[in-house]
């Protein structure tokens, strides 16, 4: 089963909805994600093409992980 990621969504609401998000960016650099204090200030505007970009992290790579890990992406 497929499963869907809005990546128009914060990451902070993408975590709620789906914990396993918070390993796979943290696997994908984004180290910080782990940090409660973190996730529940910065994490509730960031979006994953946001935080990409400030990161220098292909946003190509990301979408190949969540792909891999069976998601779809919407945007």
């Amino acid at each position: 089963m497929t499963k869907a990621i809005d990546f128009s969504k914060t990451v902070y609401e993408l975590c709620k909805e789906d914990p396993q998000v918070i390993e796979i960016m943290k696997e994908l650099g984004f180290e910080q994600i782990t940090n409660p204090v973190t996730l529940n200030t910065v994490g509730r505007f960031m979006t994953i093409p946001k935080g990409a970009a400030m990161k220098n992290i292909e946003l190509g790579k990301i979408k190949d992980e969540f792909s891999k890990r069976g998601y779809s992406i919407k945007e």
